[in-house]
């Protein structure tokens, strides 16, 4: 599948926004006002202003949507989450050339919230994967205590955790101890 470098980057920050969720005993990592900041400078999101209160309930609710299409039984469910989260940004198409960056297109509004930033460009990436008819890459890892997201981009489609170092890893030695064990017993 061949992603442009904006979708991909699109794609990796929503990615990333879900995984901020509390989940697996873990708190929220977007906490507060100042654990937003450090998502959006990490995150290189530009001209969103200052961060307040309500910036950080605006994205939370944006990251719950994402959840939502990741969850989507099928294209035509996420399609619609898709293209609610979309209009409620006040989606405005911009070729761009910033930073160093080629030409590409973003999809927010000068001036937007990062709440509307995040659901136009990201929401718009999610809309790319729809209608290539790959929503199946929308994943959450199999872990049985992780269920953090990703975007399998693998060829064949086998992604089954989000990372095969940490997750991957951990279930592959716990059934590999738990047969030796059985056939030592």
């Amino acid at each position: 599948m061949l992603i442009p470098h904006d979708t991909r980057i699109a794609l990796d920050t929503v990615v990333d926004l879900m995984n901020t969720a509390p989940q697996g005993g873990r708190g929220d990592e977007l906490g507060d006002v100042p654990a937003l900041g450090v998502f959006v400078r990490a995150h290189d999101i530009s001209d969103v202003g200052e961060l307040g209160e309500r910036d950080l309930k605006a994205v939370r609710e944006v990251r719950e949507r994402f959840a939502a299409v990741f969850a989507a039984p099928d294209a035509r469910v996420a399609a619609a989450l898709i293209n609610q989260l979309v209009a409620a940004a006040g989606t405005t198409p911009q070729l761009t050339d910033h930073d160093g960056y080629d030409w590409h297109v973003h999809y927010f509004a000068p001036g937007a919230s990062v709440a509307d930033h995040l659901a136009a460009d990201c929401g718009m990436a999610l809309a790319f994967i729809v209608v290539a008819g790959e929503q199946e890459r929308l994943r959450r890892c199999e872990a049985p205590d992780c269920g953090r997201a990703f975007v399998d981009l693998s060829r064949n489609r086998s992604r089954r955790y989000c990372d095969s170092r940490t997750c991957g890893n951990r279930l592959h030695v716990a059934a590999y101890r738990a047969r030796r064990k059985e056939a030592a017993g």
